[in-house]
């Protein structure tokens, strides 16, 4: 199964408390942060919401460990 490798690269500074609320969820943290995801509709769902704050990137598997 895929991983995504989600960068917070844009900051939530004067957008709507939700969209704060789905950068956390993502477990992104500060500025730059990049986490690895599972690739499944609800994290899609999630970097749909706030794409416009995130850089995304599809890895494989054996690459994420």
């Amino acid at each position: 199964m895929a991983k995504l490798r989600i960068t917070w690269v844009r900051s939530a500074i004067g957008h709507a408390q939700d969209q704060k609320d789905t950068i956390r969820a993502l477990g992104l943290r500060r500025l730059h942060h990049t986490v690895d995801q599972p690739d499944n509709p609800s994290i899609r769902g999630m970097v749909f919401k706030v794409k416009h704050l995130l850089k995304v990137e599809e890895v494989a598997e054996e690459v994420a460990k």
